[in-house]
């Protein structure tokens, strides 16, 4: 298991790109935005980890998004699923 405080720069990065992206729709823009806050939060690692994953989950089951977003967006959640 990895430590958030270690991955939280690369996590945050992938998710500034992905919001970055002129091809997302507005309300998943919102979504990372939210998931990035959520990670930024004062909580424990794992309480922080555990709801970005619902949120990210949430958005990858957007049938808006373009399959290559959907890949980096399960990318993200293969990351934080290995925090501890």
């Amino acid at each position: 298991m990895i430590p958030l405080s270690e991955q939280l720069p690369s996590i945050i990065g992938l998710l500034n790109e992905l919001s970055d992206d002129a091809c997302l729709p507005k309300n998943v823009k919102f979504k990372i935005q939210n998931v990035i806050q959520i990670l930024n939060n004062s909580e424990e690692p794992t309480i922080r980890a555990n709801k970005a994953l619902q949120e990210l989950d949430d958005i990858s089951e957007d049938n808006n998004l373009h399959q290559y977003i959907r890949t980096q967006i399960w990318n993200v959640v293969s990351i934080l699923s290995k925090i501890n």
